[in-house]
């Protein structure tokens, strides 16, 4: 589903190159739950941002679905990026003066789509993400937790190929991180690809597998063998002592 060869990302800041990614080759299968980790500077985020069509590589190759979407122009790039790619912020990204179904619509109206069919979509994902009632809510009516799941809705309203996920716990105390990782992993059991870049070992614990960055180079990458069941470990806390 994703294939990068020797994807290079090169930044002038003034005089300085600065070798963002130096060479990264990868392949990702359809319905991994893949964390990428690495310290600041490492090159995780460029490489998000690359699988994100949110920027495009000095050279090398990045294939999406079918599509060698490294060869694309900027128009063609927005497109991949609304109708194949979701994606999911540390910080939810959300309008504050909009309802929560009016979020989850907002790629919806990019895309074109009729607005009986955007309201009767975005419902429908907002109840995936078990937050039906709270459909007509404002961002400053919800928790941390509800709104980062209003961002997940959002993200999948498009039906993408791809979620990118990117810090989504950040801002979340330790319980709520559990209840979304919980849900990232219940979507990839039912078929979702999902990239999370993190930089902590214990979120990046509840993934399949584990690509580590160091200087812009991918330098480790190993299937996590047992990972976590943030279901099973909410579940757990929930009995009594």
């Amino acid at each position: 589903m994703i294939r990068t060869r020797d994807l290079v990302k090169v930044y002038h800041v003034g005089d300085n190159e600065i070798r963002a990614l130096a060479g990264v080759s990868t392949d990702i299968a359809q319905g991994e739950f893949v964390a990428v980790m690495g310290p600041s500077g490492s090159g995780k985020s460029t490489f998000m941002n690359m699988l994100g069509c949110l920027d495009r590589p000095t050279s090398g190759e990045y294939v999406l679905g079918e599509r060698r979407v490294s060869e694309l122009a900027g128009d063609e790039l927005a497109t991949v990026r609304n109708n194949s790619i979701g994606f999911v912020f540390q910080n939810f990204n959300l309008l504050a003066r909009t309802a929560a179904v009016e979020n989850v619509e907002l790629p919806l109206v990019y895309a074109g789509v009729a607005a009986g069919e955007r309201r009767r979509r975005a419902l429908d994902m907002l109840a995936k993400v078990g937050l039906a009632e709270r459909a007509d809510h404002h961002p400053a009516q919800l928790s941390g937790g509800q709104q980062q799941r209003v961002a997940i809705a959002r993200a999948l309203v498009t039906r993408p190929l791809l979620i990118l996920a990117d810090e989504p716990t950040g801002a979340l105390d330790s319980r709520t991180s559990l209840e979304i990782m919980g849900l990232l992993q219940e979507l990839n059991r039912q078929g979702m690809t999902v990239v999370l870049v993190t930089h902590e070992p214990d979120v990046a614990c509840f993934a399949r597998r584990i690509l580590r960055f160091r200087d812009g180079r991918l330098v480790e990458d190993h299937a996590n063998a047992q990972p976590q069941d943030a279901a099973a470990m909410l579940q757990a806390e929930a009995l009594p002592a």
